[in-house]
């Protein structure tokens, strides 16, 4: 869950830290006092769009920092694991900076890291609902993710499978596409591809030459010190200096003691194995003289071959090994163009037999999507009642795909329609009214039904997600009396499982709260500051008493206040 997040010079906000608790922590204060800009701050935390705008005027940089405890078997720990950020003890530091130029700098457990990678790891620990998941809902093209998102492991197999006879599709297709498409392009590749072979050809390359020729040509340039080192090392050993005579003296005196007293004897065999060992290498050495002989023009004929060997690397590859391989490719390439109607017949053979598994994987993941939906719709049903919206009807609609990025295969003498993830187009339908059709989500639905089918939605899918936190930013808008209840009765639930923080305007949902921080804005030496300030049981009936009269605080509203929290602290006991 997330713990505590610092905030410094973000907009209105000098400088606040705010500790966090499990359960439900709901945020209220007058319009305007900040409670949507700690939301903003913790959006960029983990990854959100960022701007210079954010930085508090005055000031060079943006700072926001969180600290988030989780469980040791969250899949976060193995994915900071695999980017080389150390997890220790379940703890996870998320840190972001802005500066009044613009620039992001980001860190995860003190490792700088790229925005992306922020994104990635935070969106794994937050989940922001806000006027954003209003405008994602009502796009069409998001629907079918929601779905596979609700029981995603059935889907998952499928779909990989599918997915992977998608890409040898695509892959079959690009290799005709190139053989049928270009005909003056083709004629171009082909000249180029026979002058690159003819230049390799000519050059009769053997493996490992350039090696074995560098190391001659090393050999001939110090040809004169190579002779007089080994001539005199020679010398040593059978010259004036009869190195092997001495040591044969020596091995000889060993031999006419050595029966006198044991411990000599393997002093003498160590001194007769150097004997015999120096013995061969001398023969060895004043054979390496005998066969050396400096040719000059040798020399000049190694430089000239290098200096092809080297032109060709510079253009086919850094060793003779990846110059073969790279005419080996070339060469199948040709073999490919100049044998072009038979291999465009095989590819498009090939292209129709994996168009034909492609249709079926694809049946079978709309069969199990179709089972899904009817699920998803029980549970959507359900959800929907308990928020007053028993006689809405909701319908998870399925269509062939029109995407324009799609593939197209004849089956049957039809032509499918495929994109990556199947050949369906999803999206979810209601009818709020009985007796009315069913129509899409942005045509039918008010602010307040919106809200509460968000609310729907995230209580199905929050057993699926692995995230730490949920924010919910004034997902409560546009309702009122029962129905604002039974949301939060909804949000209290969820955070039976999860951290739940809430940007509310409702009473009923303060009352539900855990925890209420009370956001407030002060003037100070003429700068606008924003204060954070978590309320004691008092400053929260005060609080929840100002969000039911509006203006002036009572005696009466006081006490609705206390009934709505003890009626709260009821319904949390029963559910």
């Amino acid at each position: 869950m997330l713990t505590e997040i610092s905030i410094r010079n973000f907009a209105i906000i000098e400088e606040v830290t705010v500790p966090f608790e499990d359960g439900l922590t709901v945020l209220t204060g007058e319009t305007g006092a900040g409670k949507s800009i700690i939301i903003d701050a913790i959006g960029l935390l983990i990854g959100g769009r960022g701007s210079s705008e954010y930085v508090r005027h005055g000031t060079d940089r943006a700072e926001i920092e969180g600290l988030f405890y989780i469980r040791e078997d969250h899949p976060v720990i193995n994915k900071a694991l695999e980017l080389g950020i150390d997890v220790a003890d379940g703890m996870i530091v998320l840190k972001r900076d802005m500066t009044s130029s613009g620039k992001s700098i980001c860190r995860v457990n003190g490792k700088l890291v790229t925005l992306a990678i922020l994104r990635e790891i935070g969106q794994s620990l937050i989940d922001i609902h806000g006027q954003h998941e209003h405008q994602f809902l009502m796009q069409s093209d998001k629907h079918l993710t929601l779905l596979d998102q609700y029981h995603s492991a059935e889907l998952k197999r499928t779909l990989n499978e599918y997915q992977q006879l998608y890409k040898r599709y695509i892959d079959v297709q690009k290799q005709l596409m190139q053989l049928t498409e270009n005909e003056q392009e083709m004629a171009h590749r082909i000249d180029l591809i026979q002058y690159q072979l003819d230049e390799i050809d000519q050059a009769k390359l053997q493996p490992n030459e350039d090696e074995e020729l560098q190391e001659e040509k090393q050999r001939l340039s110090n040809f004169e010190r190579l002779y007089q080192s080994v001539n005199d090392a020679y010398q040593a050993l059978y010259g004036e200096q009869k190195g092997i005579d001495v040591l044969g003296l020596a091995l000889s005196h060993l031999e006419d003691v050595s029966e006198y007293d044991s411990e000599l004897k393997p002093i003498q065999e160590a001194v007769t194995n150097a004997y015999y060992a120096l013995e061969d290498s001398a023969h060895q050495l004043r054979n390496y003289v005998d066969t050396m002989e400096f040719d000059p023009g040798r020399l000049e004929v190694i430089e000239e071959r290098l200096h092809e060997i080297n032109t060709l690397k510079r253009k086919y590859g850094n060793s003779v090994e990846e110059i073969l391989e790279f005419s080996s490719r070339i060469e199948e390439e040709l073999d490919t163009f100049t044998n072009k109607d038979d291999r465009i017949k095989v590819l498009k053979e090939e292209m129709n037999e994996i168009g034909k598994d492609l249709y079926l994987e694809a049946k079978q993941l709309s069969i199990l999507r179709k089972k899904i939906a009817e699920k998803l719709e029980k549970k959507i049903h359900q959800q929907l009642k308990d928020l007053y919206m028993e006689k809405t009807t909701f319908k998870v609609s399925f269509k062939p795909t029109t995407s324009t990025s799609t593939i197209t295969s004849e089956i049957d003498g039809k032509a499918v329609h495929f994109t990556k993830n199947g050949m369906d187009d999803v999206e979810f339908l209601i009818s709020t009214n009985p007796g009315e059709p069913l129509k899409p989500l942005a045509k039918i639905a008010s602010g307040g039904e919106l809200s509460r089918i968000i609310l729907a939605l995230k209580a199905i899918f929050s057993n699926q997600q692995e995230v730490a936190s949920i924010i919910f930013d004034e997902v409560d808008t546009g309702v009122s009396g029962r129905v604002a209840q039974a949301i939060a009765e909804k949000i209290q639930k969820l955070s039976a499982g999860s951290q739940v923080l809430c940007i509310t305007h409702l009473p009923q949902v303060a009352a539900m709260a855990d925890r209420h921080l009370y956001i407030e804005k002060n003037i100070k030496k003429d700068r606008t500051l924003t204060i954070v300030k978590p309320l004691s049981f008092d400053e929260k009936v005060k609080e929840i008493a100002r969000m039911i009269s509006g203006v002036e605080v009572t005696d009466l509203t006081k006490r609705h206040a206390k009934e709505m929290i003890q009626y709260a602290d009821d319904a949390k006991i029963s559910s």
